[in-house]
């Protein structure tokens, strides 16, 4: 992220004034608890440092209309469909309109739609990061817009977040497959820089180190159906002996399907397979699918009220809210194996 995005703050203005925040928001809003001496003095640092007050903010605690950012990494994906539908519905319950930004994986276009997003003005931003770094995030908060992190969170990022256990997740899905007697399972996740991937395939590892005679089998895909398509084909081309999949989101699994499509391969006759998210075709496979099923609606629901909570109460501890998942068990793993 590029230092456009960097904005004086309030922190800014009351360290070089030597008052505190509080202060220095009782001179924006000409609160008569200042004398009219502070007032200058602060008004003084103000304008020197050219301050300009987050009026989105302040507008959205006196309870007029306001505007929140959403940025997602990849709007196509269902998962955030489920999601978004949730922010949607909280945010107009409480009367506040949505600006909805679409990162597509990329750190410049985020970069962008983040600084589109200032320029409007939003009181907020909810975030599904592309990087698992928080550096260019801070830049935001410097500039005094609060951010909610969802699904994604990067690892240095002191912000409140809602996501999902996804280490207890993963390794649940992958001792399913152990406990039916699966010797070789591949794992397919996603890029190692998105802390969601990092985590299951973290909760694969640990459920693999229970049972020390299966070994890893890994390759990371990109979160899309092409990139689980070439991962199950690159797998399927180096072992000839393998018997279970566990894929870590829902497109990269039907990237999966289609290659096993390709080759003839039979579920569960010949492959058990595991997939993250229940979309609504997971029920409509042949045979149905087994999957990790998140709390989407929930999360965007609880994502939307603990960014206005954060707005209107900027002080408050930061909340860290993490949901449990469900293995739903249909036909795609077939019945227990032999171990």
């Amino acid at each position: 992220m590029t230092n456009n995005l960097k904005r004086i703050t309030v922190h800014d203005v009351a360290k070089k004034a030597g008052v505190s925040t509080a202060t220095v928001s009782r001179v924006i809003n000409d609160n008569d608890a200042v004398s009219s001496e502070l007032k200058s003095q602060v008004q003084k640092v103000i304008d020197e440092l050219g301050y300009r007050p987050n009026k989105a903010a302040h507008h959205l605690r006196s309870g007029k209309v306001k505007r929140v950012g959403v940025l997602f990494a990849d709007i196509r994906n269902p998962f955030f469909t489920s999601v978004l539908a949730g922010i949607e519905n909280s945010l107009h319950e409480a009367g506040y309109a949505l600006i909805l930004g679409n990162s597509n994986e990329d750190a410049r276009i985020e970069n962008m739609q983040l600084q589109a997003f200032l320029d409007e003005g939003v009181a907020g931003i909810i975030l599904s990061a592309v990087t698992n770094s928080g550096s260019p995030y801070q830049q935001v908060l410097d500039a005094g817009i609060p951010i909610l992190a969802i699904d994604r969170i990067p690892g240095n990022l002191k912000v409140d977040s809602i996501s999902i256990d996804n280490i207890t997740a993963a390794k649940q899905a992958a001792l399913h497959l152990i406990n039916l007697g699966h010797q070789k399972i591949a794992f397919i996740g996603g890029p190692e820089h998105i802390s969601t991937a990092h985590l299951r395939k973290k909760g694969y590892l640990e459920a693999l180190e229970e049972h020390p005679n299966r070994k890893p089998i890994i390759e990371l895909g990109d979160f899309r159906q092409s990139g689980g398509y070439q991962a199950t084909k690159n797998i399927l081309a180096a072992h000839d002996d393998i018997s279970a999949f566990l894929v870590a989101n829902n497109l990269m699994t039907l990237g999966a399907l289609q290659a096993f499509n390709e080759t003839k391969i039979l579920i569960p006759e010949q492959i058990a397979l595991v997939g993250f998210d229940d979309m609504p075709w997971a029920t409509s496979l042949q045979p149905p699918l087994t999957v990790v099923a998140q709390p989407t609606y929930d999360m965007g629901k609880i994502a939307a009220r603990l960014l206005l909570d954060r707005i209107k109460n900027p002080d408050n501890p930061i909340q860290q809210v993490i949901l449990e998942t469900q293995l739903i068990i249909r036909e795609s793993c077939g019945g227990l194996r032999t171990v």
